[in-house]
């Protein structure tokens, strides 16, 4: 039976965790009546289909060959002048257009796209789809940023070649500012080379909302046109994501259907501010928030690397979810880097993977912070807690440390905090120092703390030194708690003008966290 909790932790409909808008996920559920209608439709329409995109292909391989005769592969110097521009921007957008018309796409254009000296970079979103490629036909097929890799692809790679791309190189470790220099080369070169068209997510998502832009395209600080793309079919064979149909799936089915229906929206060009020239964070954020107005959409801070999280997640056999973390929100709180909650991920699914469903108990928790079980410990637990059910999976504990460290885990509580380890003022901790203050924390008289004393002591030297408490403080944050609960308590015995002991620190600690609860039920409120 596990001991009786301190004290009844209040639970306010705030602390319920609280709803995931998963934008990496596609369930493509087909009726059987569905079914039954793409293999019909299927049967004539396919074939059909594909011998027009064929005889397409064997007319855009040779114009495409004449734009990129004796053009260098590593990228374009200049644009493309004379014949050249003209077999691009008027043949190859002709022959894009039949190519989608093949397909059964039926395009709808609204608004009117802006000059290259107006609006010289389009930002397209959202991005959900290998056929959002309609937007830069409709565009007249400007640069795009794209993988030096697709370059090498059969066929597509020339294709791609037509439209003088911005390369990056996943080999080249300034790849990612050379692209931007790129950028704002032909950005500002007033109308000399066309628009480069972005995809400012970074990555496909399901629609549901926009994620967080990448800032690229917003460096240079110039103007930029939002170009929204919409599928507003009754059936969706299109979303192309982390969690869903394969490529060739959707193409099939999409291939299946009599039509698709895809809008492409040209909306005014948006003029950054001084500030926003200066900060192009903000002036993504504004574009974002122009196009989630016009999309009806929310926004998230999901980014690309929540889809890194959530792939670790399934490798690590953990539900896809549990990656699912809003690293871009909580790395900012924490000050958490991708390593670090990559490290945090494997660690729980560690002592997770004997668990069904990858969820811990308290005492596997325990486990996890090399720490014995204490009132205490089930106190802290149950913060991490967040639905009440006695277990918590990867989310749950992230959101409790975001709950839990704020504002706990800052740089002065950290200097505090080794201060009132370090006894004897000699700039480093020993283990009876260390031993004394988790021991008054926890009040528990009698415990053994070598092996988390071994975690914080990197360098195996018998005595922990700032660098070392700082970085450990820094990468676990789920210790700030115990950290400020003692200097709390010294605090409090500061003004009591008594000693610290065990008895008076388990006391001071059941109400101290109570009032610590509360502070932070109200506060949870305004960030969850």
């Amino acid at each position: 039976m596990p001991p009786q909790r301190v004290f009844a932790l209040p639970r306010q409909h705030s602390l319920l965790l609280p709803a995931v808008i998963n934008p990496f996920l596609h369930d493509l559920n087909l009726t059987k009546a569905d079914k039954i209608k793409c293999f019909l439709q299927g049967i004539i329409l396919v074939p059909l289909r594909a011998i027009f995109l064929l005889l397409v292909l064997m007319v855009m391989w040779p114009v495409s060959v004449m734009i990129t005769f004796r053009q260098s592969l590593k990228g374009a110097v200049e644009p493309m002048t004379g014949w050249r521009r003209f077999l691009h921007k008027r043949v190859m957008t002709f022959l894009g257009r039949m190519y989608f018309f093949g397909m059964g796409f039926r395009v709808v254009v609204k608004g009117k796209q802006a000059s290259s000296v107006e609006a010289p970079i389009l930002a397209v979103a959202p991005h959900s789809s290998f056929f959002d490629a309609i937007a830069c036909i409709e565009a007249g097929l400007p640069s795009t940023v794209s993988r030096s890799e697709s370059l090498e692809a059969p066929i597509f790679g020339r294709f791609l070649r037509c439209v003088q791309p911005v390369l990056v190189s996943r080999k080249d470790p300034d790849s990612r500012r050379n692209t931007i220099l790129e950028i704002e080369r032909r950005a500002k070169s007033g109308g000399h080379w066309p628009q480069v068209l972005v995809f400012p997510e970074g990555t496909c998502t399901n629609r549901s909302c926009l994620i967080t832009f990448k800032q690229g395209a917003f460096v240079p600080g110039v103007p930029v046109q939002p170009v929204l793309i919409r599928y507003p079919n009754k059936l969706d064979t299109v979303t192309w994501t982390w969690q869903g149909p394969k490529s060739a799936r959707l193409l099939l089915l999409t291939l299946c259907q009599l039509y698709t229906t895809v809008e492409v929206e040209f909306l005014p060009p948006q003029v950054p501010t001084e500030m926003e020239k200066k900060c192009p964070i903000k002036f993504a954020q504004s574009v974002r928030s122009v196009m989630a107005v016009s999309l009806s959409l929310p926004v998230t801070d999901h980014t690309y690397e929540d889809c890194r999280l959530m792939i670790a997640a399934g490798e690590l056999t953990l539900p896809m979810e549990a990656g699912l973390v809003e690293f871009t929100k909580i790395s900012r709180k924490l000050e958490l880097k991708w390593d670090n909650v990559k490290k945090e991920l494997e660690s729980f699914a560690n002592i997770a993977c004997s668990c069904k469903g990858g969820r811990i108990t308290v005492e596997e928790f325990a486990s996890f912070l090399k720490l014995p079980l204490s009132p205490v410990l089930h106190e802290l637990f149950a913060l991490f807690d967040r639905n009440g059910d006695g277990t918590i999976d990867f989310r749950e504990y992230v959101i409790g440390v975001t709950v839990l460290c704020r504002p706990a885990n800052n740089e002065e509580v950290i200097q505090t905090a080794f201060k009132l380890f370090d006894i004897d003022e000699d700039n480093c901790i020993t283990q009876e120092e260390f031993s004394s203050l988790i021991r008054s924390a926890l009040g528990v008289c009698d415990l053994d703390v070598n092996s988390l004393f071994t975690e914080i002591d990197a360098d195996g030297s018998g005595h922990i030194t700032y660098d070392e408490f700082r970085s450990f403080a820094l990468t676990h944050p789920e210790y700030a708690k115990l950290f400020t609960t003692y200097i709390e308590l010294q605090r409090y015995q500061g003004l009591q003008g008594g000693e610290p002991d065990c008895d008076s620190s388990f006391s001071y600690f059941c109400s101290a966290s109570h009032d610590d609860d509360q502070e932070d039920s109200t506060s949870d409120k305004k960030d969850d």
